[in-house]
């Protein structure tokens, strides 16, 4: 049967394309209509734009359509880059892979004598089309006529980085390592660019998505404005995207309808808004941006007043795909207790997760926990012997392995020895950090750009909780699965997390519509089982909406209770979901 996994999800904010302007001439024809229609005879363009956007493409368009009178570019202000180096160092560090949260601000990578000096160069012109460009071009002036925004999806900034596209903040590396690169975007680059762009929200004037070269789409700031809103009340998804790996496997490619000549796909981050995107919809017309720009806008609408408050606009449930069908094991791994993400990252809150296996195989196995009575020591000088030499890891001493069917849940609070074996399909539901992974093995294999993975044995021996062997595990680790209710044509059970973790798990088996109550959390769902399910409002708030199967969506907590059933070809059929939620 032909897959119906829809790999481009839309929130539909007008069902006509008119207000989404598409191609140069348009947008620069729109911009300079605002102009005519200003009746000052000094006119400041602000073109300011995030990291990895198509700078080159985007000036020499509205220099050929705008004819400003005079440019400033925000990159002249900047520090030189020698003084950003040593600005972001204590941050960046010299560890292959982790770094410290920044708590930079834009402005500070800038010379401050060198803004003012544009600023005074500003006020002395009369008259004309003043442009400003470049990323932190709002600094350059406190009295814009027309801010333009222009945004970029983090998963495009990091494709651009692998094809040497961009650079970093400040600094000009577009040839360094992508892992040098993702590195410095994740610690420093992208908090700073979000702070900036946080202020910018509500002064848009008008986005632009860049996210297509040469094929730039602009909407109104009050229109993408009133589509993260639009989003915040009702169930969405952000765009899905794919990418292979070492230990990658052929499952999504039937499923998710994706690319059969890809080698592998390993995984599928279908929830993890700081990295998704979000298609706004104009007719046929997809607007490309930032899924976390809903996080950031509409906090409380999407997240609900406990979650925020505890959280502030950070969205922290992630769901995402682990595909080894036909594919290996994921590295052997731990992640940070939450005390020692606090002290040596800067983190308030640690990577707890759970294996839901979406299918298995018959041989498939998910490794969790150390067996009973090893010498950590020896186990520890087992893998710096192993790291160091390239000899295999005797796992089978030291690692605990479990058998693993469709549909069972393994919970993994920080802490946990695990990674999931082969020929397993994995729906990860976890808490939201997720860069903090310590591996401790990686099967002696290389990594798709042919060198070693990085190993983080160091810190994985102080992170390790070695009483969680072979019977806790089973006791409490493993399809924790309670029945919460139960009523013609439905189940509802609770699976998990452990009680070291926040977030909570609820399963249900449904035939006929199943009601599901507002808990004041945000929710995200994913159709375990099912062709095509149905979601709607109890009390009309949004149209009906259908998902298929593997789908994952948000119901932000303003979109109030929902009921859920099968429609099209699943009507009448046993369908499932899975929901996570914070708990309050």
């Amino acid at each position: 049967m032909k897959s119906n996994f829809n790999k481009y999800p839309v929130v539909q904010v007008r069902k006509t394309e008119e207000e989404c302007l598409v191609g140069w001439v348009a947008i620069t024809r729109q911009l300079n209509q605002v102009f005519e229609d200003e009746n000052s005879r000094k006119k400041i363009l602000v073109v300011d734009c995030y990291q990895g956007t198509c700078e080159k493409e985007i000036l020499k368009s509205l220099l050929l359509d705008i004819h400003p009178d005079k440019i400033f570019l925000s990159k002249s202000c900047m520090l030189p880059e020698q003084e950003i180096h040593d600005l972001t160092q204590t941050d960046v560090t010299e560890d292959r892979i982790f770094g410290y949260m920044t708590r930079l601000n834009l402005d500070q990578f800038f010379d401050q004598d060198k803004i003012d000096e544009v600023k005074t160069r500003i006020a002395n012109i009369q008259e004309g089309i003043i442009l400003l460009f470049g990323i932190g071009a709002s600094l350059l002036t406190d009295e814009p006529h027309v801010l333009v925004y222009v945004d970029m999806a983090r998963w495009e900034i990091q494709l651009r980085m692998r094809r040497d596209e961009v650079n970093n903040l400040g600094i000009t590396n577009f040839t360094d390592t992508f892992e040098r690169q993702y590195k410095r975007g994740y610690f420093v680059d992208w908090r700073v660019l979000d702070r900036h762009k946080k202020k910018l929200m509500g002064r848009w004037d008008f986005v632009l998505d860049t996210n297509t070269c040469n094929e730039p789409k602009m909407l109104s700031g009050s229109l993408v404005r009133e589509g993260l809103t639009q989003a915040a009340h009702q169930p969405f998804s952000p765009v899905p995207y794919f990418d292979e790996g070492p230990w990658g496997g052929q499952w999504m490619k039937e499923v998710c309808d994706l690319d059969p000549d890809k080698k592998n796909y390993a995984w599928c981050f279908n929830c993890v808004p700081e990295e998704n995107s979000l298609y706004l919809g104009f007719g046929n017309i997809k607007f490309e941006l930032p899924s976390v720009n809903v996080v950031f806008y509409e906090p409380v609408a999407l997240l609900g007043d406990p979650v925020h408050g505890r959280f502030g606009d950070e969205f922290p449930i992630r769901f995402d795909f682990l595909d080894t069908m036909g594919g290996g094991n994921l590295s052997l791994q731990v992640h940070p207790i939450t005390e020692y993400i606090q002290e040596k990252f800067g983190l308030h809150y640690t990577q707890d997760e759970s294996y839901y296996m979406l299918d298995a195989k018959e041989d498939t196995i998910v490794y969790l926990g150390l067996k009973e009575g090893i010498d950590g020591e020896q186990m520890m000088a087992e893998l710096i012997k192993s790291e160091t030499t390239g000899e295999q890891f005797p796992d089978e001493q030291y690692i605990e392995k479990w058998p693993a069917k469709k549909h069972d849940h393994f919970l993994i609070p920080a802490g946990t020895v695990h990674c999931s074996g082969r020929n397993g399909m994995v729906l990860e539901i976890s808490s939201t950090p997720y860069i903090f992974t310590f591996k401790l093995w990686d099967w002696g294999r290389l990594g798709l750009d042919g060198n070693p993975r990085p190993i983080n044995i160091e810190h994985g021996k102080n992170v390790i909780q070695w009483n969680r062997t072979t019977q806790w595990i089973k006791d409490n680790l493993i399809n924790q699965v309670k029945l919460l209710g139960s009523g013609e044509g439905w189940e509802c059970q609770q699976t998990g997390l452990h009680e070291r973790e926040f977030i909570e798990t609820h399963r249900h088996w449904f035939t006929e519509p199943v009601f599901h109550h507002n808990s004041s959390s945000v929710q995200v769902f994913n159709v375990i089982q099912g062709r095509e399910i149905i979601v709607e409002s109890t009390t009309g708030l949004f149209e009906p909406m259908v998902f298929h199967y593997a789908e994952t969506f948000i119901v932000p907590a303003a979109a109030g209770s929902i009921m859920i059933s099968p429609c099209g070809e699943s009507t009448g059929k046993k369908c499932g979901t899975i929901a996570a939620y914070v708990r309050t």
